[in-house]
């Protein structure tokens, strides 16, 4: 299994996965269903590469970047690490949005997906803790979070507040020193 970052060679993989991504599905916001391949290739792809070093973009957006599961040579899964906080992501959707395609569901590629994303995180987020955001309703990506160390620190109407130390291994809850 393995995390790549969003990238040109894998464009009719990422294409295929993320256009079939419902337009808003626990929280993770597409906007990009239904596009064709050629507007993907050409517009898309390129603005969703961009933003890891944005350029005039509007003050409350923060660098954003992509990351894809691969599993046996299979697309699984979307990993998004948002750079730093913003007020509005402080008690927001946090650092890390992701998904897993629905015939790769229960088979703990969430789990890992985000242990490696975790990983890359720790040296991206200058925070002390990694933030993520859940919906109430959606308990298998809670046992996702907490199987990652994450620990609850709130709630609102609809959603827990989750957080886990950067000091921690994903996949052991261990502290690393």
């Amino acid at each position: 299994m393995e995390l790549r970052k969003i990238n040109l060679q894998d464009a009719k993989a990422q294409w295929e996965y993320t256009t079939v991504l419902p337009e808003d599905e626990n929280g993770l916001t597409n906007p990009y269903h239904g596009v064709s391949f050629d507007e993907y290739r050409e517009k898309v792809l390129p603005t969703l590469i961009s933003y890891e070093h944005p350029v005039n973009m509007p003050d409350w957006f923060v660098p954003e970047t992509y990351y894809y599961l691969w599993d046996d040579g299979k697309l699984v899964g979307e990993f998004r690490i948002r750079h730093h906080l913003t007020d509005v992501l402080r008690t927001g959707a946090g650092h890390i949005g992701y998904s897993i395609s629905k015939d790769h569901r229960g088979k703990g590629y969430g789990t890992e997906g985000l242990k490696l994303t975790l990983q890359i995180a720790k040296g991206i987020v200058p925070e002390e803790e990694i933030y993520l955001r859940v919906n109430k309703d959606n308990i298998a990506s809670q046992k996702v979070m907490t199987n990652n160390g994450a620990y609850r620190t709130g709630e609102d109407e609809d959603h827990f507040f989750m957080r886990v130390k950067k000091d921690i291994c994903p996949s052991c809850g261990e502290t690393w020193l």
